[in-house]
């Protein structure tokens, strides 16, 4: 007798914000970042009385930008990328739910570690316990979904990807050590073993995606198809480059080594932006937004090589890398992302966009730019950068998260 096979069963969810993890993690990461500058304005400009001695402010403010904020959208993007490049239904419903609770309750229990220590409500050492527990399950279970679907249909050139988030595992476990055993400097590889490696899968993830954004967004119906040029001499040399500076910049610091890596990641990215480049670009936002943040962070390594030769703060170059590639890149992928996987057009993205993205370059420039020209301003510099980007994610929620959380046009999940 010849079996019948049913039609499987289509996905549902209890609400259209937690059908892909796109969703709830793009609108968690935007209140997020909001919620986390305001709290660093407060602490920067000396209205807290935080306790260096417990946790130094500057690794609570880079911990919770990067283990926080990035790890989010790259959680948001990589849970539904992969979902595109594999076929395999990634998580939905209340099992997105449990893994967005994990990184929930990890924020909670930093901003109240964090607000304990600066307003002397105690210490409360046992929410820095529960945050640890809740990130690492959090950062666990998306790299095991996304290694099981990548498994499942035999993709292992994505083993990369799964690499990087291993490794930002181990590096927010650092953190969390250092912090517990009063070891600041396991701290500050911790926090900078995760940003550099956000950095990488930017860099890894931005090489797949910007120039297939390129190509569509310029490529319309009736229209010249447009072809940018990519090359795979380009993608060793700027990983090499990029693995080698990273090494250099945080385990072996020499001026010659970190200025020859850091020219060499920037030369192979600009290289690489030359055949991305299409004057078409500068009519959309959606496009010139990660072109220009590409060159930012293009900029920066530029940075780096200058440093040890011209004297100023390394952090300038370490916060011109975290606006272009963590700030620009991501708010440029999250207002892209948003409205082509929930059926909108990528064609007529809401008027707000072009305000959004020129006040994150706002805070490249007051935070990154000005301090090299006029030091003698350098806290007003700061406030205005921490003004703009909190005015940029506040657009961004006005504008998206109805978006977000509402069901797609064509009545397809997703």
């Amino acid at each position: 007798m010849q079996s019948i096979s049913l039609p499987s069963k289509p996905p549902t969810s209890p609400h259209p914000i937690l059908n892909l993890s796109f969703r709830i993690f793009f609108s968690a990461a935007a209140v997020f970042s909001i919620v986390v500058m305001t709290l660093w304005a407060f602490v920067f400009t000396g209205h807290t009385n935080i306790d260096a001695q417990t946790l130094n402010p500057l690794y609570w403010h880079g911990h919770e930008m990067v283990y926080g904020y990035a790890l989010a959208v790259v959680a948001g993007f990589l849970l539904t990328a992969v979902k595109t490049w594999t076929g395999v239904m990634m998580p939905h419903g209340y099992k997105l739910l449990g893994i967005f609770a994990c990184w929930l309750l990890a924020r909670l229990g930093w901003v109240g570690f964090g607000l304990g220590i600066s307003f002397g409500f105690g210490q409360g050492a046992w929410l820095l316990y529960a945050a640890a527990v809740f990130d690492l399950l959090f950062i666990g279970s998306m790299a095991f979904v996304v290694f099981r679907a990548v498994l499942q249909v035999k993709q292992y050139q994505q083993m990369g990807i799964l690499a990087k988030l291993a490794l930002l595992t181990v590096g927010n476990a650092l953190c969390y050590w250092g912090i517990i055993s009063a070891n600041m400097s396991l701290t500050k590889i911790g926090m900078y073993l995760g940003f550099y490696l956000i950095i990488g899968l930017i860099l890894t993830i931005g090489r797949r995606v910007v120039p297939f954004f390129i190509e569509r967004g310029l490529s319309t119906t009736g229209a010249e198809t447009i072809t940018v040029r990519n090359s795979k001499v380009q993608d060793i040399a700027s990983l090499l480059f990029f693995l080698a500076f990273f090494i250099v910049d945080l385990f072996y610091p020499n001026k010659y080594l970190l200025t020859i890596t850091a020219l060499g990641v920037a030369g192979v990215n600009i290289v690489r932006l030359m055949g991305w480049y299409h004057r078409g670009i500068w009519q959309k936002p959606l496009l010139w937004s990660l072109f220009v943040a590409f060159l930012g962070m293009c900029l920066s390594f530029v940075l780096y090589a200058l440093q040890p030769w011209l004297g100023y703060n390394h952090s300038i170059a370490v916060h011109g890398l975290s606006i272009a590639g963590v700030g620009m890149m991501t708010l440029a992928m999250m207002a892209r992302v948003s409205l082509g996987h929930t059926g909108r057009s990528i064609h007529t993205p809401p008027k707000t966009v072009n305000i959004m993205f020129g006040l994150m370059v706002l805070v490249f420039v007051s935070r990154v730019l000005l301090p090299l020209v006029d030091i003698s301003h350098y806290l007003l510099w700061i406030m205005i950068a921490q003004g703009a980007w909190i005015a940029c994610f506040v657009l961004f929620c006005i504008s998206y998260l109805r978006i977000l959380a509402s069901p797609r046009p064509d009545g397809l999940f997703g």
